[in-house]
């Protein structure tokens, strides 16, 4: 066999087996399935927040990705690369649906009758944890409707920084912890204006 036979043989040996290992860790990673996050809860805050305002009881609506916007920000966060999705039909919209739908029954104020809604739309989602500092943060527009006349609309964003532990599973679970705040946070700022609360109130 010539050197020149020799050397695009062992070329197309050293690519084909480059090409078996890459193949074989999509694979694996695709057969790890995401954590969930826990489920949404009310907080003391938001519950007090919502009765003391006097407000009328509302439906929840739905709740999407907006527009544009690339579908991974719905689906997936991956704090030190471990993937994280809603238990809500792996839609952060749909949990942020949800964890809406338990601050307002715990006010009392749920009523899927109700003729006024709430609806809204997931703009960004996203958490790293990197050795150092974490940085998390959320957004999205809620809009309110009476029937088919809107009578609020607004974009609220909030973030979270914090000391990221060298060690993985401290990292990754601080980080966690962190994310699913922000959905108290971001509906602790829906319930706290002023716009808002005229637009449910009684």
């Amino acid at each position: 066999m010539s050197l020149p036979q020799y050397l695009k043989r062992e070329m197309f040996r050293c690519t084909s087996v480059a090409a078996i290992i890459l193949t074989g860790g999509l694979l694996s990673g695709c057969a790890v399935p995401p954590l969930p996050l826990k489920l949404p809860q009310a907080t003391p805050e938001n519950t007090q927040q919502l009765r003391s305002a006097d407000l009328a009881p509302v439906a929840v609506g739905n709740f999407v990705l907006e527009i544009g916007k690339p579908a991974i920000i719905d689906q997936l966060v991956s704090p030190r690369g471990t993937p994280v999705a809603s238990l809500y039909n792996g839609s952060f919209s749909q949990y942020l649906r949800e964890a809406l739908r338990v601050e307002l029954d715990a006010a009392g104020l749920l009523d899927s009758r109700a003729k006024v809604s709430i609806s809204g739309e997931l703009i960004d989602s996203d958490v790293i944890a990197p050795i150092g500092t974490g940085n998390a943060r959320l957004a999205a527009r809620f809009i309110v409707k009476d029937g088919a006349t809107t009578k609020y609309a607004r974009s609220f964003d909030v973030r979270a920084e914090w000391d990221s532990s060298f060690y993985g599973n401290t990292a990754f679970q601080t980080a966690i912890d962190q994310y699913q705040r922000l959905y108290q946070k971001l509906l602790g700022r829906l319930f706290s204006d002023p716009a808002f609360k005229a637009a449910v109130a009684k």
